[in-house]
């Protein structure tokens, strides 16, 4: 048996966390720089706004409406994150978190009423976090899914949904869109449309050589996990990724070398800190910057600089160095560049990675000190605490006009109250 927990509208409920005047009103937030909606809260879909509306597009609708409207918070939204997946680890002894707002839980063996135990992990959820999660279980990862969507539709379930009965199963699947499932993706889509297949129960009618002929491995998990044969493991730990890219469009063009060097050099520290948290190496990396393409009447260039790390590392100076280089190399005055980044590629993991018989054993051991220590004052005291000189003041160029207090993740924004 599976859970699977969602947590609803997440960015939008996060911000109505130490908001709750919000609670009632459409909210919304945006992506990076203010440009569209990516996350709604209920109020704000009922309006109309869409996933992905761009903000000037909407802005009638906001002004109209009296919708709150956030610039993305990301350092807050992981925490809360965070918070929420330690209340599902003390009821499962294996957690797969999914993405942000998601995280499956195997149930197998446990002998719990699981209609009570879902409801009882969603108002946990709420009570320790105030982030509205609804629990789906079902035999398989895929039904968890539905089953969870279930909990958003309809409130009566309050927050959890076991889902298991053969007729009830079958109920659900003849009212769910196909094009819903998890695993069912556009191209799949066309195929199912072509067949006349409209929803998860004519997808799982469909005959298994079928099935197998025409969408192979991934669409035959799929097509077995709606009838309740499970076929998607658990995966406990996170498979480390293959490429890291921290890279951003700025708020306003950036001319001069050293505010183009200042935000090379804080993507690349922005990379090197997802790298070490996989505790991978790197053996190859990318600095590049584009102009604004929409300006036609503008000089236009992509420029970029390639670069071999024979050594491998994840020390946060080589890094940068690399990146500052790339940077001096591209860069042209009298070009306005509007997006730059730094992508970090050939990665391997540290434990067992064996070094050239050249290499300065001495030296990487002390670049590896000194990084390990970073790690521990950012732990501690939160991104940004240490800054080399070539990072400025650590800030990257993006228009954040809305964002709120880093409410759990800065000192400075710790929420203040009087007693009397």
């Amino acid at each position: 048996m599976y859970a699977l927990a969602d947590c609803n509208n997440f960015f939008a409920s996060c911000e109505r966390v130490f908001r709750p005047e919000l609670n009632g009103r459409p909210v919304i937030v945006l992506s990076n720089n203010d440009g569209c909606a990516v996350a709604r809260s209920n109020e704000a879909k009922a309006l109309g706004i869409r996933m992905g509306d761009p903000l000037f597009k909407i802005r009638d609708i906001v002004e109209k409406n009296d919708v709150a409207v956030f610039s993305g918070n990301f350092a807050l939204y992981g925490d809360m994150s965070r918070r929420v997946q330690e209340v599902l680890r003390c009821y499962s002894p294996s957690i797969e978190v999914y993405s942000i707002d998601e995280a499956f839980l195997d149930l197998d063996g446990m002998d719990v009423n699981f209609d009570k135990y879902a409801k009882e992990i969603s108002r946990e959820c709420w009570r320790q976090t105030s982030i509205p999660v609804s629990v789906g279980i079902a035999p398989t990862k895929t039904l968890a899914k539905i089953a969870s969507k279930l909990c958003k539709r309809y409130p009566k379930l309050k927050g959890g949904c076991y889902m298991h009965r053969p007729q009830d199963i079958e109920k659900v699947l003849k009212n769910f869109p196909a094009e819903d499932v998890w695993g069912i993706g556009r191209r799949m889509m066309k195929k199912l449309e072509a067949m006349g297949v409209k929803t998860a129960w004519d997808y799982a009618s469909l005959p298994e050589t079928t099935v197998r002929m025409l969408f192979h491995l991934p669409g035959y998990r799929t097509w077995k996990e709606l009838k309740g044969i499970p076929c998607i493991a658990l995966e406990d730990m996170i498979e480390p990724r293959k490429t890291i890219c921290v890279s951003r469009s700025f708020s306003k063009e950036v001319t001069s070398l050293q505010e183009l060097s200042e935000q090379v050099a804080n993507f690349a520290e922005g990379a090197v800190t997802k790298l070490r948290a996989q505790h991978s190496i790197a053996l190859e990396m990318v600095v590049f910057a584009i102009t604004n393409r929409f300006k036609q009447d503008a000089p236009q260039t992509y420029a970029s600089k390639y670069v071999v790390i024979p050594d491998g590392t994840a020390d946060h100076r080589v890094f940068i160095r690399h990146a500052l280089e790339g940077c001096r190399d591209f860069y042209r005055p009298g070009y306005g560049y509007k997006k730059a980044g730094v992508v970090i590629t050939r990665l391997v993991q540290e434990e067992g990675f064996a070094h050239s018989l050249f290499s300065d054993m001495a030296a990487l051991e002390k670049e590896s000190k000194l990084s390990e220590s970073i790690d521990s004052i950012h732990k501690a005291f939160g991104r940004g605490a240490v800054l080399l000189g070539s990072q400025g003041s650590g800030e990257i160029k993006m228009s954040r006009e809305h964002q709120s207090p880093h409410y759990t993740t800065l000192w400075t924004d710790i929420p203040k109250t009087s007693v009397r």
